[in-house]
């Protein structure tokens, strides 16, 4: 069973060191040096944590970390966000991704959600569209390997 375990301050480091792990081999098949969180620095998570309608939350799964949600949740009329979500790589293709996002539905609520994602990356698709997302029409082209497409739950 999937646990969402909100994360303090304290734990950016570890954030910031699964995060790097989890999107290496998306890093390295993409090449995409700008915008993929493989690339980023600590600052960028310790920027997000900033935020005060942004949850970090620890994926866990019978005491053990095997990935991490971000929340942006404004309480208001705004879309939800998923920015980002990642399973660590042992522990993919076991339906934890889909568990934490029903878990993060359950706490702020199952309407108005949006994410986005990699359009080259079948796996994803298939799961937010599993899971009620529907593309919006929005694509942006990052490099010659790959595009962002855009999702929306309402």
């Amino acid at each position: 069973m999937v646990e969402l375990i909100k994360a303090t301050k304290d734990d950016i480091q570890t954030i910031w060191k699964m995060q790097v792990e989890a999107f290496a081999d998306l890093l390295e098949k993409y090449k995409d040096y700008e915008t993929s969180p493989g690339a980023e620095a600590v600052e960028k998570i310790e920027w997000r944590f900033s935020f005060p309608a942004t949850t970090f939350y620890f994926i866990v799964v019978e005491g053990e970390k095997v990935g991490v949600i971000r929340v942006v949740d404004h309480k208001d009329d705004r879309p939800k966000k998923i920015s980002p979500i990642f399973i660590m790589k042992e522990h993919r293709n076991k339906g934890y991704a889909q568990e934490a996002m029903k878990e993060a539905e359950r706490i702020h609520g199952s309407d108005n959600w949006c994410l986005d994602t990699i359009l080259q990356e079948e796996g994803n698709l298939h799961l937010y569209e599993k899971m009620g997302y529907r593309q919006t029409g929005r694509v942006e082209k990052i490099n010659d390997r790959m595009d962002i497409v855009f999702y929306e739950k309402k």
